[in-house]
């Protein structure tokens, strides 16, 4: 074989984002002349706010758009540090916080860090794709653990231990989670801390979609341990998908050696970007993000129930983020086909479960409610239409 053509073993082992895929024939039907109901990608509908936008044009205006520090601008890690404090009611120093390029970036950087090969990292199966793909990039194994209804799709502190062995390096917790939506209960994660702390390996914490939270009041991780790796994002929550923006808040004695990883990876985050997420904490700014938080919330509220409605099981009501983890297996078609065929038919755009795992993938598609109630309405009304003919 001519080496020039041969590629990396872990390439093949590398599935495609079948989200994307799915949008990709959704924007077909739409250059053919379709119209498409979109609830196949979270991301949000809404605009990056004014302020921030603002804060955009001052700093560009300002013209010093130069390299930062690998860790991010201390304005804005000092800023992340007192939102903690102020709405999760969590004590974490500026120091902690590594700002980065996306959350993937955050992610990618602490697996960077722990990982070697072969290591064992535990998941819940299902989750968040690319967890696993970055995992197997940095030569070390994604092992999923199957969860269903019965612990809120989420890993439990029993389910860790029963996995767990030599090989394991830590987990992962995802909460609220993607694709299901849900949470763990506080006491649980207290559990499952002390579970991977007693074991010396190390606890990841996704908290993307903690500040889309509707049911209670959001507890953060870190108000449990300092020992623990939590990301977070600029991207749902306050609307800054495009602005490919992050935050890691790791233990004090790993910053370093974090910092030296994303110098080597990518240098610094985007200067323009930390600039004008400043502004995101503003008072104005988080009057309008809590605003567009319970808009959410309603779009839930009504989805939901229309799902359970036309048929699908939804066992368990999301208690955040924009996403509906739902059964299919009553129309009978795996849910690949049933994606496939649904977008066809009606236009409506969803994602297929098999993009989130193995664990009763074909019997489970995601919606996200991240359009206009409007819009979600003419989904549920399309779909309302089709159903019944596949009897």
């Amino acid at each position: 074989m001519d080496i020039r053509s041969r590629i990396a073993a872990r390439v093949h082992e590398i599935a495609p984002f079948h989200v994307m895929e799915v949008q990709t024939a959704a924007r077909a039907l739409e250059a053919a002349g379709r119209t498409v109901v979109h609830m196949e990608i979270g991301e949000p509908d809404f605009p990056t706010p004014e302020p921030v936008l603002a804060a955009a044009r001052q700093a560009l205006v300002g013209g010093a758009i130069y390299y930062t520090s690998a860790l991010g601008i201390p304005a804005l890690r000092e800023a992340i540090a007192r939102h903690y404090h102020d709405h999760y009611g969590a004590k974490v120093a500026p120091e902690r916080i590594v700002v980065t390029a996306g959350s993937s970036a955050a992610l990618l950087l602490t697996l960077a860090l722990l990982v070697n090969r072969d290591d064992a990292i535990l998941l819940a199966d299902p989750g968040y794709p690319c967890t696993r793909h970055f995992v197997r990039t940095l030569e070390g194994e994604a092992i999923g653990i199957p969860v269903g209804p019965e612990s809120n799709y989420q890993l439990t502190a029993e389910l860790l231990e029963a996995a767990w062995t030599p090989r394991t390096r830590g987990a992962l917790i995802a909460s609220p989670s993607n694709p299901t939506g849900t949470t763990v209960p506080r006491d649980e994660m207290s559990r499952i801390t002390a579970a991977v702390d007693a074991r010396g390996g190390a606890l990841i914490v996704d908290e993307i979609y903690l500040g889309l939270s509707y049911d209670g009041e959001p507890r953060s991780a870190l108000r449990l341990s300092d020992r623990l790796f939590v990301i977070n994002s600029f991207s749902k929550y306050f609307n800054m998908t495009g602005w490919r923006l992050g935050w890691l808040v790791a233990p004090e004695q790993h910053v370093r050696d974090l910092e030296k990883l994303a110098q080597n990876l990518y240098i610094s985050p985007p200067t323009l970007s930390q600039h004008a997420a400043l502004a995101c904490f503003q008072p104005e700014t988080m009057r309008l993000l809590e605003a567009r938080r319970a808009e959410f919330q309603s779009r839930r509220d009504y989805l939901v129930p229309a799902l359970r409605e036309l048929g699908f099981r939804i066992p368990v009501t999301p208690t955040g983020g924009f996403f509906v983890y739902a059964d299919c297996s009553a129309f009978g078609m795996d849910s690949e086909r049933f994606c496939v065929e649904a977008l066809e038919a009606t236009g409506v755009a969803f994602t297929p479960g098999v993009d989130f795992g193995r664990h009763r993938a074909g019997a489970h598609v995601r919606f996200a409610y991240t359009i206009a109630q409007e819009k979600l309405r003419e989904g549920v009304r399309r779909l309302a239409a089709w159903l019944p003919t596949l009897g």
